[in-house]
């Protein structure tokens, strides 16, 4: 039967989130339920919630999460009740064009749950990501629940996007390895998962850069061996002069700025790396010199979701963090409860929290 339980929804764009009732109907053929124990507070909750996403009001949101799978419908052989899982909004199709290339990191045709949730009086819900975890339950496709082992909820389930996402621009996109330099600009919960991934695959030189002092501080606990407060000093600059004067081997832009982007861009060594990971608003360009594109050589890359594969990505980071070379734990600022979202984004807002944890 359906079940009724309680979730956060943004009803129209800038208001304040809603603690509300919503039906959550049983498991379809390739669904699942998910009993939800944790769900991060993301900026891409808020940019749902401010209309940045698009304006399929109401939404429910959340979708950095972790639980227990309740229920699963016909077909679903990957996952079975009582298994731990953190979601992911990648659920590979298998069959696009990217899968067919043995690319399903790219997937271009990922899945949701076929069914809607609703609010009491009937109204479809639009899930945040295809996943809605600002929830005590949550139906999803069953290829956005991947089986992991049982770790910290609260601290494994943000590898449901913002850490996996900086870890896999650093790792995935980035290609960074054993001796190698790299720079991470800007160090929020992202830039310092990069910081995290950087060092976990044996970066050398891992330069942090941001305007605040206290986010550099935080930075070299996750691995930076050096510090750019860039509101004071040229970051390019200072880069370079790190890197003996060439610029870093790979450089991730984790903030999403035109003013950034050239900074990475200039920041690099010959034939280096800059990966954009950090979002950027529709509205933003930026303007380069061909010449210094082609001279300069290299790659230019965009990280989707850190380029990850949950099935591959998502054990091996919880194995890391379970054996302590990977302190998940140092991500989560504050644990809350459901009520509490909109208190969250406003310390989102002033930057002064890596994440914000939901408990259920």
């Amino acid at each position: 039967m359906p079940q009724t339980v309680q979730g956060v929804i943004s009803r129209s764009k800038g208001a304040e989130v809603e603690l509300v009732d919503v039906i959550v109907p049983d498991p379809g053929p390739g669904e699942a339920v998910v009993k939800i124990e944790t769900c991060g507070v993301c900026h891409t909750d808020l940019h749902y919630r401010e209309g940045g996403i698009n304006d399929d009001y109401p939404f429910l949101l959340g979708h950095e999460a972790a639980g227990y799978v309740e229920a699963v419908g016909e077909g679903v052989t990957d996952v079975a009740p009582g298994d731990f899982v953190i979601l992911n909004w990648r659920a590979v199709c298998g069959q696009c064009r990217a899968c067919a290339k043995g690319k399903p990191q790219y997937c271009f045709d990922t899945h949701n749950a076929t069914q809607k949730m609703t609010l009491t009086d009937g109204t479809e819900l639009t899930p945040a990501l295809g996943i809605g975890a600002f929830i005590e339950k949550t139906l999803v496709a069953a290829g956005q629940c991947t089986k992991v082992p049982e770790a910290d909820a609260g601290a494994v389930g943000l590898l449901g996007c913002g850490v996996m996402a900086g870890f896999g621009a650093a790792v995935n996109t980035g290609g960074v390895g054993r001796g190698d330099s790299i720079a991470v600009i800007g160090c929020g919960g992202v830039g310092n998962a990069a910081i995290a991934g950087a060092k976990v695959a044996g970066a050398t030189t891992i330069i942090a850069v941001d305007i605040s002092d206290a986010k550099l501080e935080k930075a070299r606990h996750f691995g930076a061996t050096h510090t750019v407060n860039s509101a004071n000093t040229d970051p390019v600059e200072a880069i370079r002069s790190l890197t003996g004067g060439h610029g870093a081997d790979v450089v991730v832009e984790a903030v999403g700025r035109p003013e950034t982007y050239e900074q990475a861009f200039y920041a690099r060594d010959l034939a280096g790396t800059v990966v954009l990971v950090g979002v950027p608003t529709p509205d933003q360009q930026v303007t380069l010199p061909m010449i210094d594109i082609f001279g300069r050589g290299g790659s230019l890359k965009s990280s989707w979701y850190g380029d990850c594969l949950p099935s591959r990505d998502f054990p091996m980071l919880v194995d890391l963090y379970k054996q302590g070379r990977f302190d998940l734990d140092a991500f989560v600022t504050e644990r809350i409860g459901l009520g509490e979202v909109e208190a969250a984004f406003d310390k989102m807002r002033g930057g002064d929290v890596l994440r914000s944890v939901v408990v259920l």
